[in-house]
């Protein structure tokens, strides 16, 4: 069995169809509007924004608020309610 013919252990044809890197779509300062879709064990209200996980501290599920990135982080970021 040659490396060509194997399926997904090889780069080889697979250049551009693999996950890379992805842009972080929020940015540190940002603000946004968003729903809070659940609270985090933490007590923490959970929105996301194309996919990502935004931490955001006094918030209660079913809110609709705006806030502000305060930090980003690999798969989640951290907010504040802007008032």
């Amino acid at each position: 069995m040659g490396y060509s013919n194997r399926q997904g252990g090889s780069y080889e044809g697979r250049r551009g169809h693999g996950k890379g890197f992805k842009r972080c779509p929020v940015e540190i300062g940002e603000e946004l509007e968003v729903d809070i879709l659940e609270l985090s064990p933490r007590g923490e209200g959970i929105a996301k924004v194309q996919g990502l996980v935004i931490h955001v501290a006094n918030a209660k599920s079913g809110e609709h608020l705006k806030i502000k990135i305060k930090r980003v982080g690999g798969t989640t970021a951290e907010a504040e309610v802007v008032k």
